[in-house]
């Protein structure tokens, strides 16, 4: 995304060329909110001409500038015009138009401002698909309304300008007469209009720096609420910052009386409630931004699965994978109102109500939450379990379901070492990881905070029969390490993946296997010197550039190294937290969703993953948790525990005001 300029504001936003330009019909450019594009033609013309770019930047998240000049520079012919495009977003988009005649003489320009609206689902511009609705256009006073309606549903954009333009169906029009040394200023407006409700950006709310989103704790306030870090490691302090600024970038809510927001799981294609993306993005960041935990915790709760519902891969109990509020999804040709084709999340719910009581106190929020913790269990218990084999396998059964439903969700992330994909229903090591310290943690709950040792009896007993049960069914003796899965058939599905890294953060490999996973983990086979791949290069299936399996995860090694220290494994785990920071600087800080996986030998830099997003929250959480990992941070009984490990290349670091219940920030200096 170089050559873009992107801004957004939750699941609302704007992604154009440098000029601040969209080309209908280009892959995910325009103006897109609540999963549909709102522009997807919008252009700014001077005498016929675009603009010639002679800045492009992103000045913060939610705005952007460009200045430019006429389009006939060259060596020799200095234009005397110059023009400045200002675009805010939060909700809606405000545009600032400057034109500046630098000459001693009058000068006359046109200006024209094309646009249009196709109103396509996020999931139409992914596959490409046409339209079947009525599209049209209505001008009012000095505005242009583009309508689409299909059965009962519909989306408008409103652009609005100052009463100088002539505006029509396409474009709108003004011929400018400037003095010499003459200024000319306006403002256009753009407003998306979704389900009745207008959301206009407020005039008062433009000015760099300092707009308002409809959150409850402004960018400002986010930033001085998070744990301060001084650092002489240069690559480090801006990519902590990066990733804070990412978070605050993708919160959103997407319902109403939530006690703050949540992440948006990433730009473009996943500006949307996700449950195993905001869960794992919350528990990344609770030592930093804790009530990110808290509004996830509250969604999915509002929005667990009550009955069945084959379409949607939906059964009592089940934490959803992902809402959408576009037409194919309002219109029921889509599963997303919301999907439930995720078999990871129910148990990622319970872990991380643990971990938000562990580092909150928050007792009684976490009361509250004790029916939903008991549905989630019984589905564990039952519905995740569809055979009975104490294993939680998953098949989709809806006819747009995903066939994969671990986080490696693609439809061939699950390969045997020969390259074959593995059939279902497919039964992946970490949800069983996950589901084994899903019921060790809310044993803890049930004894520490709901007084129902008997529940915490029962759990702790099952959690160690399927310890017991997994070590057996899924090691692989002969390789040395667990099979990814079980397939159908009950067999060992037996590449080398990153997902046994993931076994080592849940707890359930016993300690004299610990070190022989980290090893192999650490092996030029997995690791690349800047993360670990998704899967073995020395697999058939292994390709750097396959979404997963072979590519680079930051958010996955992360979660690797974290269970590297809780084996002990300090020093490794300490480097490999180290690499993930590392690796952000060739992405200017900014860590993507994925990345290739070819070597650090090979490359000397990290290489791009081709369609990667960026910014990702499970991206922008794994310096966070990296950070946790180095620092060894952890709470125990209500304390703050500091145990600091910093390999060669950390630096000194200090980090102060780090959250932990009611009491006094705690500060830290390594």
């Amino acid at each position: 995304m170089a050559d873009e300029l992107t801004v957004l504001d939750g699941n609302t936003f704007f992604v154009s060329d440098r000029a601040g330009d969209v080309e209908a019909g280009e892959m995910a450019n325009g103006f897109f909110h609540a999963d549909m594009r709102h522009l997807s033609d919008w252009r700014l013309l001077v005498d016929g001409r675009p603009v010639h770019v002679l800045t492009s930047r992103t000045v913060d998240y939610y705005s952007a500038s460009v200045f430019g000049t006429l389009a006939s520079v060259s060596v020799g012919e200095n234009p005397p015009i110059s023009i400045r495009r200002d675009r805010f977003i939060a909700g809606g988009v405000h545009e600032d138009l400057t034109v500046q005649n630098h000459s001693d003489h009058p000068l006359t320009v046109a200006i024209e401002v094309q646009y249009g609206a196709d109103f396509a689902d996020l999931f139409e511009v992914k596959d490409h698909k046409p339209k079947r609705g009525q599209l049209r256009t209505e001008l009012g006073n000095h505005t242009a309304t583009m309508m689409y309606s299909r059965d009962a549903f519909r989306r408008d954009t409103v652009v609005g300008f100052s009463d100088e333009f002539q505006v029509g169906e396409r474009s709108a029009r003004i011929e400018l007469h400037l003095l010499p040394r003459g200024t000319w200023q306006t403002c256009i407006d753009v407003v998306p209009v979704a389900d009745g409700t207008e959301n206009r950006l407020h005039h008062g709310e433009r000015t760099f720096g300092n707009p308002k989103p409809n959150m409850p704790t402004t960018f400002e306030q986010w930033m001085a609420q998070a744990p301060t870090l001084e650092t002489d490691n240069d690559v480090l302090r801006h990519t902590y910052r990066q990733s804070l600024i990412d978070l605050a970038a993708l919160r959103f809510r997407p319902l109403k009386d939530l006690s703050f927001s949540l992440p948006a799981a990433g730009l473009p294609w996943f500006m949307a409630l996700f449950g195993r993306d905001s869960l794992i993005t919350a528990y990344q960041a609770l030592p930093f931004q804790p009530h990110l935990a808290r509004t996830s915790l509250e969604a999915l709760t509002a929005l667990q699965a009550t009955g069945f519902d084959d379409f949607r891969d939906a059964e009592p109990g089940k934490i959803l994978h992902e809402l959408r509020r576009g037409e194919l999804t309002m219109l029921g040709e889509r599963p997303h109102s919301p999907y439930y084709g995720t078999h990871d999340a129910t148990p990622l719910f319970l872990i991380l109500l643990d971990e938000y009581e562990r580092w909150t106190g928050e007792r009684d929020f976490v009361n509250t939450l004790k029916p939903a913790a008991m549905k989630a269990l019984e589905w564990i218990e039952r519905h995740g379990d569809p055979d009975g084999d104490g294993y939680l396998e998953y098949q989709t059964r809806s006819t747009e379901g995903l066939v994969n439903q671990c986080w490696k969700d693609s439809w061939n992330s699950i390969l045997f070492s020969d390259g074959t994909v593995a059939q279902g229903p497919i039964a992946t090591c970490e949800i069983q990881g996950y589901a084994y310290d899903a019921r060790i943690r809310t044993a803890r709950l049930a004894r520490e905070v709901w007084d129902d040792p008997a529940l915490a009896d029962r759990l702790e007993s099952e959690a160690a029969a399927l310890r017991e049960r997994f070590n057996r069914d899924y090691w692989i003796e002969a390789r040395g390490h667990y099979a990814i899965a079980l397939d159908g058939e009950k067999r060992q599905v037996d590449a080398m993946s990153s997902n046994v890294g993931h076994l080592l953060w849940s707890g359930i490999v016993p300690k004299d296997r610990a070190a022989s996973l980290v090893k192999r983990l650490m092996s030029p086979e997995m690791f690349t010197g800047w993360g670990i791949r998704t899967m073995s290069a020395r697999d058939a299936g292994y390709n750097p550039i396959e979404y997963h399996n072979g590519t680079v995860w930051p958010h996955d090694t992360a979660f690797v190294a974290e269970g590297m220290r809780r084996y002990g494994h300090r020093e490794q785990a300490s480097h490999l937290a180290l690499m993930v920071i590392q690796a952000a600087e060739a992405f200017a800080y900014r860590l993507p969703e994925v990345f290739a996986g070819f070597s650090r030998d090979e490359t000397g830099a990290p290489v791009e993953y081709p369609t990667a997003s960026r910014p990702q929250a499970w991206a922008a959480g794994a310096p966070l948790l990296a950070l946790r990992t180095a620092l060894g941070l952890d709470v125990v009984d209500g304390k703050l525990q500091i145990d600091p490990h910093l390999s060669d290349g950390w630096g000194q670091v200090r980090l102060e005001k780090i959250p932990v219940g009611a009491r006094e920030p705690a500060a830290l200096r390594r």
